[in-house]
């Protein structure tokens, strides 16, 4: 079907059929399941992100997240339940190899110094930029399907990545890169 945008281009657009929503919601699953094991399993390994930083402001933005974290798979839970579905785990390969990297970073850098917590802030970002395009991915998907509750639930969290990234942003710029580019 083609139909005319409001820039007057055409665009090719689908008519929705049960198969291309079973497909669609299929995949909406999929990585709903997917960010569930991540969030899972990022509660555990943020304890020991904070216990390697030197920053206390550092550590109390992790700390904060930490706890946000744990809220999330909470909120994923009633997402799952908000369009009729068991909330189940299915391994998250690329946030395995994010907090693999995270873990690497501590061991690689030397306890107690500001380039550590530099390298803590890099490999808590890339984890946040992960969560922010699943989550704006599933948010979006979530609307498409027309799962509104879960899609406000997932919204909700979208928000508060976004803000976590933001924040890592702000100690970086402001507290620890330049601390870490004058260290001996």
């Amino acid at each position: 079907m083609t139909t005319k945008t409001n820039s007057g281009k055409t665009a090719q657009t689908a008519k929705r059929s049960p198969e291309n929503s079973a497909a669609l919601k299929e995949l909406f699953l999929d990585e709903l399941k997917d960010i569930y094991w991540a969030e899972q399993h990022l509660a555990k390994a943020l304890p020991k992100m904070i216990k390697g930083t030197t920053s206390e402001k550092l550590k109390k933005a992790i700390s904060d997240h930490l706890e946000q974290t744990k809220n999330h798979a909470t909120r994923l839970e009633k997402a799952f339940a908000s369009i009729g579905e068991k909330a189940k785990a299915i391994k998250c390969e690329a946030m395995n190899c994010l907090l693999k990297e995270a873990e690497e970073l501590l061991t690689e850098t030397e306890k107690g110094t500001e380039v550590r917590d530099a390298a803590i802030i890099s490999a808590a970002q890339k984890v946040e930029h992960y969560e922010i395009a699943s989550y704006g991915t599933l948010r979006t998907l979530a609307g498409v399907l027309g799962f509104s509750a879960a899609q406000k639930l997932l919204d909700e969290t979208l928000a508060e990545e976004k803000a976590a990234d933001a924040l890592l942003t702000e100690v970086a710029e402001n507290h620890i890169n330049e601390a870490a580019a004058i260290e001996k």
